[in-house]
């Protein structure tokens, strides 16, 4: 099984946690009232959306090319679907559903990065029967 997809796979799923955890610092230190944070949150946000779109391309080589789950694939366009909406939801300035949203999203990035990193990517060698004790 090749290797390589799961690297890049893992590269990119911690990539959309720490950016996911830098949207969440830059949206605590607006609340507290640095106003100027909130130009940088939104523009972070148009990065998260980026970077979502790779991780499940990236799932997608994973899934396809090395013939992995599909599991990861699924999970990163749900991933792409809700900071899809979480998007829209800031921008609307819908509080309400924005925030908890947030929190789904960081707990689903976590989730697949936790994921990605414990999948075994290999597969057992096939078990081989002995002919010893067989009677003929």
């Amino acid at each position: 099984m090749r290797r390589w997809p799961w690297r890049a796979l893992r590269v990119v799923a911690v990539l959309v946690l720490l950016d996911t955890l830098a949207q969440a610092a830059l949206a605590g230190l607006f609340v507290t009232g640095d106003l100027d944070l909130l130009t940088w949150h939104a523009a972070n946000a148009g990065v998260l959306s980026a970077l979502t779109v790779v991780q499940t391309a990236a799932a997608l080589v994973v899934w396809r090319a090395a013939r992995g789950p599909w599991w990861p694939a699924v999970a990163s366009a749900v991933l792409v679907a809700l900071v899809s909406v979480q998007q829209g939801l800031g921008e609307a300035r819908v509080l309400a559903g924005h925030m908890p949203l947030g929190m789904a999203v960081f707990g689903g990035a976590t989730a697949l990065t936790y994921r990605a990193f414990t999948q075994r990517t290999s597969t057992p060698a096939p078990l081989v029967r002995s002919r010893q004790g067989v009677a003929g």
